[in-house]
């Protein structure tokens, strides 16, 4: 007698609901600090401080929410890989945390600030609505999937090249503190070229594949 196929236990409700809230919420944050980016910027100019005086609290506690997201492939809530995700979100917590929030005066009025927040929030909006649609069943939009696996191509470098730039900007002052501090931000700068390539070459594979699917 063959033995009976095993199928997928379905997911739990709780889990589902809890997942559901937390991607609403993240995208609604998101939408929230990529509005008010383009409104002071387009309104006071990306170097008049205004932009980091309005939105560097609010773009920190939203960005510290997506540490759950590192217990989340802890305790296997979602799938994402734990290494990936650990690293996006550290060196999320270090501009925030590490940079923004501790040097202000190589932050407030410089451009990559605002060029990280646009790339960062709207890569985040689809990010996090792409994953509502997933768990509320309602089916992703070909245009949502699109802008998912396409967009990064060009706002994932955008992000980078801000980011590596606010850290090394922040090296000088921080010596100036420990000049241990500022041989620790030249070993994190040093990182980002092999951790760009890790996660660049990570979201092409899932490109590859989500886009071979659709045209299968």
């Amino acid at each position: 007698m063959p033995p009976k196929s095993q199928s997928k236990p379905p997911p739990s409700p709780l889990k589902t609901t809890y997942l559901l809230g937390y991607n609403f919420v993240s995208a609604i944050l998101w939408f929230a600090v990529l509005g008010r980016v383009v409104l002071i910027a387009a309104s006071q100019g990306v170097e008049s401080g205004k932009v980091y005086q309005e939105t560097e609290k609010f773009c920190r506690l939203t960005q510290s929410l997506a540490g759950l997201e590192v217990v989340h492939s802890l305790l296997g809530i979602v799938r994402a890989p734990l290494l990936t995700t650990l690293m996006q979100v550290a060196s999320r917590y270090l501009l925030v945390w590490g940079i923004s929030y501790n040097f202000p005066q190589t932050t407030a009025k410089s451009p990559a600030y605002s060029s990280m927040l646009v790339a960062w929030s709207i890569t985040e909006v689809i990010r996090y609505s792409y994953f509502v649609f997933v768990l509320s069943g309602m089916g992703v939009p070909s245009l949502w999937a699109w802008l998912r696996y396409n967009t990064f191509l060009i706002l994932y470098p955008i992000g980078v090249a801000s980011e590596t730039w606010l850290v090394y900007k922040a090296i000088g002052p921080a010596e100036r503190i420990n000049e241990v501090f500022g041989w620790t931000l030249w070993g994190i700068l040093a990182t980002y070229v092999p951790g760009f390539y890790m996660l660049f070459t990570h979201m092409l594979s899932q490109r590859r594949r989500i886009m071979r699917s659709k045209s299968n």
